[in-house]
């Protein structure tokens, strides 16, 4: 409606302007001549514009000039009009009349002029022309505009009934979604139109809902399968305990075995919770810029311990600097749980190295594309490929790991706070044992950290 509306003033806007325009041609026209033949007067008086009038109607080749010159009396001196016609009764006037004039009527638009000693002068132009141009331009806009009407309403119709269709389309997918099919997805015609976006975007927060509604069933189950055992053998322990515990020791011993249990399980509460806040992005708000080699030599000494426990050697070899912007306690704790893992995995006599560089030319990674390498190796048993690709995931233990004490959180924390701080996590097998990477985003040139790594001892090899 609004189209059609505005088509219509657009149209006539055109109409007068143009219809406008013709009739001041005309009223030029007539003005000049009148203009040109009063200088005659002016010049040779009576008989000079006589013969200027005649002159002038002999070279008129059009037949549309329209002049007529009288006397006092009304008497005919010059011109193309047999008399004066009777509606012009005043000069100075423009008048738009029908005249019979060479056997046949016209419209024709006049001026009136009084000249001196009572001598009266019209000055005119047949404007039938104008008027068949003026049909014919009002004929060709109406139709034009009949025809922009229709389209219009086409057109409307049309895209009314293709949103129609994608509209319903959208709403039986939402229906059968909240009916909890998430497997059904918006139809994406490939026009690559804005509608087509829009699905593709609603099909990727399906998809990413679809994979978390996954991770929750996958968890939901692991929890619901790793929990099962221990909690059961708290129950059977202290079951047992009740019903033949001979003296207060044996009793003790079995309760402090089943509140171990139930420690274990809490443990794995907490991991989960922690996992969850990490990757809600809860943490971002305490990163700081700060020097990670001393950060990593002290995990690394304390680790030193428990490696010559298991008759391992750690080696340990760290950049002089390491510039970093995030959360300190989490990359020692990511780190950590590395470590612990690379100690619990290798045979005795074994070699664990702790490596952590200061790497240039990564793209997209840090400033100028540098990256922190922290690099964690041993030469355990190892993974296979595709165990490496689930390693990750929270409860997936490997089958050379199922008689390890573990809860399966390990790497699923490392990657969880790899990723908050915009990083990866990277496993691969060293042949022997297995090697875990760290690629993180370096601290910026000038900020807080480099001044600190610039004035912090050095780390070197060990």
């Amino acid at each position: 409606m609004v189209f059609v509306v505005s088509s219509l003033l657009f149209l006539s806007v055109v109409w007068w302007g143009t219809v406008g325009m013709m009739e001041r041609r005309v009223q030029q026209a007539v003005t000049a001549d009148a203009g040109a033949l009063s200088d005659q007067w002016i010049s040779g008086g009576l008989p000079t514009l006589a013969r200027t009038i005649e002159e002038r109607l002999e070279q008129n080749v059009d037949d549309d000039a329209i002049y007529l010159l009288v006397d006092p009396a009304g008497r005919v001196i010059a011109g193309n009009l047999t008399a004066w016609p009777r509606t012009i009764t005043r000069a100075d006037r423009w008048y738009q009349l029908q005249i019979s004039r060479s056997g046949s009527r016209g419209v024709v638009v006049i001026h009136a002029f009084d000249l001196p000693e009572r001598f009266r002068l019209l000055v005119g132009r047949d404007v039938r022309g104008r008027d068949i141009l003026r049909r014919l331009l009002t004929d060709t806009l109406l139709w034009a505009w009949v025809m922009l009407t229709i389209l219009a309403i086409g057109g409307t119709l049309l895209v009314r009934g293709l949103f129609r269709r994608i509209i319903h389309s959208i709403t039986r997918t939402t229906a059968a979604i909240a009916q909890g099919d998430l497997g059904r997805r918006m139809a994406v015609t490939g026009s690559g139109q804005e509608l087509d976006q829009i699905a593709i975007t609603i099909n990727d927060m399906l998809d990413r809902i679809s994979r978390l509604m996954d991770g929750v069933r996958e968890v939901s189950n692991a929890i619901a399968h790793d929990l099962r055992t221990p909690i059961a053998r708290a129950r059977t322990l202290l079951e047992d305990a009740s019903l033949h515990a001979r003296d207060p020791d044996e009793l003790r011993a079995a309760i402090d075995t089943a509140v171990g249990n139930l420690d274990n399980i809490t443990a794995v509460f907490e991991a989960l919770l922690r996992i969850a806040q990490i990757e809600a992005g809860a943490r971002r708000a305490a990163f700081t810029p700060f020097d990670l080699t001393p950060r990593l030599r002290d995990i690394a000494e304390l680790y030193e311990a428990v490696a010559e426990e298991r008759e391992l050697t750690l080696a340990v070899h760290l950049s002089d600097t390491l510039p970093f912007y995030g959360d300190a306690a989490l990359i020692q704790q990511a780190v950590a749980n590395l470590l612990d893992n690379a100690i619990k995995f290798s045979p005795p006599g074994g070699t664990v190295t702790l490596t952590a560089l200061l790497q240039p030319g990564r793209g997209g990674y840090g400033p100028r594309g540098r990256a922190v390498v922290i690099s964690v190796r041993d030469t355990g048993i190892g993974m296979q490929p595709d165990e490496l690709a689930r390693a990750s995931e929270r409860f997936y233990r490997a089958n050379t790991a199922r008689d390890t004490p573990g809860s399966g959180l390990g790497l699923s924390l490392v990657q969880a706070i790899t990723s908050l701080h915009g990083g990866e996590l990277d496993l691969r097998q060293a042949q022997p044992g297995l090697e875990a990477r760290l690629l993180l985003p370096c601290a910026p040139q000038g900020t807080a950290a480099m001044t600190q790594a610039s004035s912090s001892p050095h780390a070197g090899d060990r």
